[in-house]
Parts: C-alpha cells; sequence; structure tokens
C-alpha cells in the first residue's frame, strides 16, 4: 500500500499557511505583514486595500460618505472572505478587531499575531497620513485613549504579541516566525491557543 503524497510540496520556512496580523494603526501590520509573507513565501493580503478596491473608493472617503458604520461592514465582509483562504498572511485594519464577530471568525481560523506600540510610536508613523479616527484636536491623546478603548479586544484575538517600538521590521518578523514555530509545535490551536 502507497502512501498519499501531500498535495503540495510546503517550503521548510513555511511554519504556517495563514496567519492574520491584528493591531492599532501605525504598529506596523502592513510592513510587517508583507516582510513576513515574503519570508513564509505566502500571498499578502491588506483587508484595507481590497475595501478600497472593491468600494472604489479610498477609506477615507468611505467614512466621511457614508460613516464609521459603513466601513466597519465592509471590513466584516473581506473578513468573512479572507478567513476562507489559504496560505496567506491576512493584515486587518486598526479596529477590526474591535467587532464580536470579526474576532471570532479570526480566532478560529488562526493564528493572530497583535503588533503592539506606543501612543508616541504611533503618532511619529501616522502624523503625515490622513487618518479618518485621528482627525481631532489632540491625536496623541486620542491614540492614547482609542488604545485603551481597544485593549481588550487586542487581547481577546491575539495568538500572541510582538512590540515593534524601535526595532528593525527584520527583527519583528524573526521573533514572529519563531514563535509561529512554537505555536505550530504546540499543537497549531489545539487547547489553549493562547501563549502566554
Amino acid at each position: 500500500m502507497t502512501q498519499a503524497t501531500p498535495r503540495r510540496h510546503l517550503p521548510p520556512e513555511r511554519v504556517v499557511t495563514w496567519v492574520a496580523m491584528a493591531g492599532f494603526m501605525g504598529t506596523g501590520k502592513s510592513r510587517i505583514g508583507w516582510e513576513l509573507s515574503r519570508r513564509l513565501q505566502l500571498t499578502f493580503v491588506d483587508t484595507d486595500r481590497v475595501i478600497e478596491r472593491v468600494s472604489c473608493m479610498r477609506i477615507t472617503d468611505i467614512f466621511e460618505l457614508y460613516g464609521e458604520q459603513v466601513f466597519r461592514d465592509y471590513e466584516t465582509e473581506v473578513v468573512k472572505r479572507c478567513v476562507k483562504l489559504d496560505e496567506v498572511v491576512v493584515s486587518t485594519g486598526g479596529g477590526t478587531v474591535v467587532r464580536p464577530e470579526n474576532r471570532a471568525l479570526l480566532k478560529a481560523r488562526g493564528p493572530v499575531v497583535v503588533l503592539t506600540a506606543s501612543p508616541e510610536t504611533v503618532y511619529k508613523r501616522t502624523r503625515r497620513h490622513r487618518r479618518p479616527m485621528l482627525e481631532v484636536g489632540d491625536p496623541l491623546e486620542r491614540i492614547a485613549s482609542l488604545m485603551a478603548a481597544r485593549q481588550a479586544a487586542y487581547d481577546d484575538v491575539a495568538t500572541f504579541k510582538v512590540s515593534t517600538d524601535g526595532r528593525a521590521s527584520a527583527d519583528v518578523v524573526e521573533e514572529i516566525v519563531e514563535r509561529l514555530q512554537r505555536w505550530a509545535e504546540a499543537g497549531g490551536g489545539t487547547g489553549d491557543r493562547h501563549e502566554p
């Protein structure tokens, strides 16, 4: 009797075939996610870019014309489609995990890497870009309060967290790969998903 051959050959450095990046805006989800996808030889999907392509609008315009609720509805629809994909690194928007439905979808598909950074770092990284959620009097204060409000959602969805404060992206990617390896070796989602 011959053994069934695997459907495809997985490169040895591909420790997972699906991973999501979550975290506050400006923590590096798009940059780190893209670099991680190259390292793991997976396709990179940025949910914000998908929303812009599908809606034929920039995110700032969706917020202005239709409001946050419509944008969040788009976001949920894109998450539903992304969890059906394989061989991808999915970078989610900063507020994606606020909706319990989105967290449940991502956690069920897992793993979810939550990137973290200080409010000051986020402000430095985002101040030159138009961000609808930060168009207020004191953006740094708004960042800190939004982070605090979303903390429980990030904690809930995280398989593990990685700080990007003052670190080269290559170092962050290296840590993620090592921790994904440990996660996969530990059973990859069976039992307790959350790494201490």
